[in-house]
Order: C-alpha cells, then sequence, then structure tokens
C-alpha cells in the first residue's frame, strides 16, 4: 500500500521503519529538511519537505493515490487539518494521533464529522499498559485480549520452581489445564516450543492464561503475586492523569510528584483523590519522606528519559516496589534492558502497534475487521494477534476441522479460542467456528508477517 506520514518525530519514524519493512510504500512528509533527510537515508522510503496542511505538500507526496494518511505530528490541529486536507485532495483513509483530551472527550464527533478511520491518543494508550503491568506485579509484559479476559504475560522461571527440567506437554497435568506457554526465551534464543521443549530456570516464558487464573498459576509456578495497592507516580503529565484516574478507580492509594505548582493545582482539582506533592521526584529526600520504601509500585513518568532512569535506579536501591519507566527519545534499548529499572514502556512502539494493526488489516480490504488485536512483544521479535474467525472463501477450508488436521505454520502458535465469552485452551480435536475469537503468536514479523487467519497455515494445508 501507499501510505503518507505525516510529522518525522518519534512514532513517524517508528512507524517508517516497521511500516516500511512490512513491504508497503512509504513518503515522510515533514516540514523539517534535516529530519525528512534523515529518515530517507535511514529507512527504504520517499520524503516530501513541507507542511501537512498544505495542498500543494500532500500532491508533491502523492495523496492522489496514497491509500492512507497518517498524522503523527506534535499539535493536535495540524494533524487533524491534515487529515481534512487528504479526505478533500484524495481518497485514501486517515489517521490521527490526538492528546488533548478536550479534543479526545468529543474524538467520536470528530471522527465522524472529519471521516477519520482512526484517532488515537498516545497517553491513553501508554497509561493502559503501565495499567497492566501493575495489575500482575509479577509480570515484565502483559497483553490483553478478549475485552481483557485473555492475557498474554512473560514471566522469568524463578529457583526451584517445578517448572525447572519440564517439559511443556506435562504443565497441563502438573501445573493447569488452563495455561498455554506460547514462546519461550532460553538465552538469546526465542522459540515457539513444542510439547516435547524442556523449560529451565532463568528462562523466560510467555504464558497464555485467563485473567482470574494468574494469581492461582503464578503460585503453583512459584511466583508471588502480592496485589499492588499503592503506587507512587514520578511527573504530573497527562500520562499520570490518566493513570491515576484508572489506579483510584481499581481503590489504590496514589502520590504523585509533580515539581511544576501550576500543575499540581490542576491535579489537585481534577485528582481530589490522589495525593499530589509538589516537589522534584529526583530528590532523594523527598522520595524517603513520602515512603518509597513502602509503595508497592513506583512509576518514572517525568518527560526526560535521562531524569526516569536516574529515578527509577534510585527507586530500585531504596524499595522493592515494582518499577515501571517511560521512555520516549532514548534508543538503547539493549543497555536499558540490563539496567534495574524494572520494567521499560517505550511509549512510540505502543502508539505505533495500534496503528500498524489497523493498517495491516486494511491492506486486504475482505480482513478489516479480521484483526482485533496486534502486540508486538520481545522489542518487536514476535508478535501476538487476536483474529476473528469470519465467513470468508480462505476460511472454509478451516472452520470445523479439528485442529490437529490442520498444518499450522512452525513460527506461528494458537494460543487460546474464545468462544461465546469462554476461553479454550487448543487441543487436537478442538475446532474453529464462526464468531470465535482466535489468539495466535507469532516469531515471523515483516515478509511472513500475519493479515488474516488463513496466514497462521501452511500454504495449500
Amino acid at each position: 500500500m501507499k501510505i503518507i506520514i505525516v510529522g518525522g518525530g518519534k512514532v513517524g519514524f517508528t512507524l517508517c521503519e516497521q511500516l516500511g519493512a512490512e513491504g508497503h510504500n512509504i513518503t515522510l512528509l515533514d516540514t523539517s529538511p534535516a529530519i525528512v533527510e534523515q529518515a530517507v537515508n535511514t529507512f527504504d522510503i520517499q520524503g516530501v519537505v513541507g507542511s501537512g496542511t498544505s495542498y500543494k505538500a500532500q500532491i508533491e507526496a502523492g495523496i492522489a493515490s496514497a491509500d492512507v494518511l497518517i498524522a503523527v505530528t506534535d499539535n493536535d490541529e495540524t494533524s487533524l487539518l491534515s487529515c481534512l486536507i487528504a479526505k478533500k485532495a484524495g481518497n485514501c483513509k486517515t489517521i490521527a494521533r490526538v492528546r488533548d483530551p478536550e479534543y479526545y472527550s468529543e474524538i467520536r464527533f470528530i471522527q465522524e464529522e472529519l471521516g477519520l478511520a482512526m484517532a488515537i491518543n498516545p497517553d491513553i494508550t501508554v497509561a493502559n499498559e503501565i495499567e497492566r503491568l501493575i495489575q500482575i506485579p509479577s509480570a515484565l509484559e502483559v497483553d490483553t485480549f478478549a475485552k481483557g479476559r485473555t492475557t498474554i504475560i512473560r514471566i522469568q522461571i524463578p529457583e526451584k520452581s517445578p517448572l525447572d527440567n519440564m517439559e511443556i506437554f506435562e504443565l497441563r497435568s502438573k501445573i493447569s489445564d488452563k495455561m498455554l506457554v506460547c514462546i519461550v526465551e532460553h538465552g538469546e534464543e526465542i522459540i515457539i516450543p513444542k510439547g516435547t521443549t524442556k523449560l529451565y530456570t532463568g528462562d523466560y516464558i510467555s504464558v497464555v492464561l485467563p485473567l482470574y487464573e494468574t494469581r492461582p498459576i503464578l503460585k503453583k509456578i512459584g511466583i508471588e503475586a502480592k496485589p499492588v495497592k499503592s503506587t507512587m507516580i514520578a511527573g504530573g503529565g497527562k500520562i499520570a492523569y490518566y493513570l491515576a484516574e484508572k489506579l483510584i478507580r481499581a481503590k489504590q492509594l496514589v502520590k504523585i510528584i509533580e515539581k511544576d505548582p501550576v500543575r499540581c493545582q490542576e491535579l489537585s482539582i481534577s485528582l481530589p483523590k490522589a495525593m499530589i506533592l509538589c516537589g522534584d521526584a529526583s530528590d532523594e529526600e523527598l522520595l524517603e519522606e513520602e515512603g518509597i520504601n513502602e509503595v508497592d509500585a513506583f512509576v518514572s513518568l517525568t518527560n526526560f528519559d535521562e531524569g526516569n532512569v536516574l529515578t527509577s535506579l534510585y527507586a530500585n536501591e531504596a524499595s522493592k516496589a515494582k518499577i515501571i519507566t517511560k521512555i520516549s527519545r532514548i534508543s538503547f534499548e539493549k543497555i536499558l534492558a540490563n539496567l534495574p529499572i524494572g520494567i521499560p514502556v517505550f511509549s512510540k512502539y505502543i502508539t505505533a502497534e495500534k496503528i500498524i494493526r489497523y493498517v495491516r488489516a486494511m491492506s486486504n480490504s475482505e480482513h478489516l475487521d479480521e484483526i482485533l488485536t496486534l502486540y508486538k512483544m520481545l522489542g518487536g521479535k514476535a508478535e501476538a494477534l487476536e483474529l476473528r474467525v469470519k465467513k470468508l472463501p480462505s476460511t472454509q477450508d478451516i472452520v470445523s476441522v479439528p485442529i490437529m488436521n490442520l498444518k499450522i505454520r512452525k513460527d506461528v502458535i494458537l494460543g487460546c479460542i474464545t468462544r461465546k465469552g469462554k476461553m479454550i485452551i487448543p487441543k487436537g480435536s478442538d475446532t474453529l467456528e464462526i464468531g470465535d475469537t482466535v489468539v495466535v503468536v507469532t516469531t515471523a514479523t515483516d515478509t511472513n508477517k500475519i493479515s488474516s487467519l488463513a496466514d497462521i497455515f501452511e500454504k495449500g494445508h
């Protein structure tokens, strides 16, 4: 597909990289010649210097023949106007990033009036991600499906766990028949496991299981899943506001440390049940006074990556809290992974994956609503998708056939089936039926990517 990306910031660059890797024809439109030059030299894309709000610039970028325009500028008005002009200048789908809470509160009206195919608020999206991580304290990564009823969590096998030296097929009888290991990380190796794959202490595993079974299953594995009752947040920006709102709704005690007095006053009014502290979150004395050693979770959400990293490093020394660190700009992911800053959350990837899900689905209009959810896992080395089983020519040889008789690709695993609200860990005798949703995990993320249910099977199965 031909895609125009307006805005060469963090999310724009991520989209150029990931959508370009999926084989799309990408053109970046940005007002900065330096940004356009850098993108063109870094990725296999085209670039145009100009504003997304300029009809002339959009024509030069090829809007007349474009399939999608994605506006991810730093200004909501610019992004929305870019989408409006694109609808008039061409006949493409439009996607806008909208950050302002006032706009987003009326997003349905704006989306309908401007004909947007999709509007995404990155701050709410990141807050949702962090809330999931806090909800399951022992998990290093949490992805949800089936309207929150099903999860994939990434954990490390602890010492003296019954999983040590156990083969995958034994899990059903010895641990639980309500879980399925979909990825095993053994050292640098990432494996879609077979029944005979062995697990060892120190391995990282990604497990599909119902949300309500998480704590009892983790306990059997040897991981105590103590619920989080209190959270301290460093930084009082929009993400902090959305996160605090969610945590307060879940009956948590929330403290926010923000150094801007005006912002503190705004938060005190909008979040009356939170404790708002005016001060510098990098002040060790302040953190100690406010009980950093007593909170269950600590989240660094300032606008400065370096400050977030340093604050989280101190929190790791001073407390036993679950630590989450927002990273916006820093690209040294391998280095960050080795620092004791808890779980790094890369906001640009979280925003981009929502857009990629839609773009991938619309590459074939027949499959537009087939991909319900898409998550990039393990830094983009794997993907988890939730697919709807539809009555289509491509699924007629799949529906109502026992899974044991279907040739599932070696780089794909069928994680679970949801049928009428009930989660099923699939066995060979189970079938896929129209109306089901299916969670699949794959290590193929680019050339052999999954865009529909039929893609998880070998050709000519």
